[in-house]
């Protein structure tokens, strides 16, 4: 196995058992297990627990970089995020534990998650102001829509999270940002459907390629992932 190969094998295992157990109960010796290494090995590559965690979030965030490959960000774009979302719940999954459990005291991964929020807001405020100007249909600036946006995407991921058989999460957000912009929502989503469900959102041995539940304290659950 080549070097890029167990650094790939090595953060998968993490996302996998940080969406299952959380970051506090994800220890090195577990990761390594998972990615067929040893503990030295996997040291090799992460020097510490806090290091990997780091690695972890950064290859979130180039996932979903490579799933808007445009490279412009509009309204339309972040839609396509959540439909790709959909189609990974340990991923999402171990995001919402994160970033969730980021909140609490000295946690490692904090820094990251102030500097993270405070990126996506300015980002969504351009792509907001480049697609409605500088006044949404229903009167805000875009810097005043954005963390509302922001609040949607993370809030809905955890709600379908939590009970994918009711929350339809595509069609949710496309509900949103016809509101968003004026317009009147579509029908109510995932009634009966079952579109957009997380499908083996529970614990599942192999979870992050798709599954597992994180059960950390004072968290419900799931990336947005955005």
């Amino acid at each position: 196995m080549q070097r890029a190969e167990r650094r790939a094998a090595i953060l998968e295992a993490a996302m996998e058992l940080i969406a299952e157990r959380g970051y506090r109960r994800t220890s090195l010796a577990a990761v390594a297990e998972r990615a067929g290494l040893t503990q030295q090995g996997l040291l090799h590559h992460f020097p510490s627990k806090e290091l990997l965690l780091v690695g972890v979030l950064e290859a979130r965030d180039r996932w979903d970089a490579a799933a808007a490959a445009s490279g412009s960000w509009r309204t339309d774009t972040l839609a396509q995020l959540v439909e790709y979302n959909a189609t990974r719940p340990g991923i999402v999954q171990a995001y919402t534990v994160l970033s969730a459990d980021s909140v609490t005291e000295d946690h490692p991964a904090r820094a990251f998650f102030e500097a993270r929020f405070r990126a996506v807001r300015e980002a969504l405020a351009g792509a907001l102001r480049a697609e409605f100007g500088d006044t949404l249909p229903g009167g805000l600036t875009p810097e005043r829509a954005a963390p509302l946006l922001v609040a949607v995407m993370d809030g809905l991921q955890l709600q379908w999270l939590l009970d994918p058989e009711r929350v339809d999460l595509p069609a949710s957000f496309r509900d949103f940002l016809r509101l968003l912009g004026g317009g009147e929502a579509g029908p109510v989503a995932g009634e009966g459907s079952g579109a957009g469900r997380a499908e083996g959102a529970g614990p599942v041995e192999g979870a992050g390629r798709e599954g597992g539940a994180g059960d950390d304290a004072g968290v419900g659950k799931g990336g947005c992932a955005r």
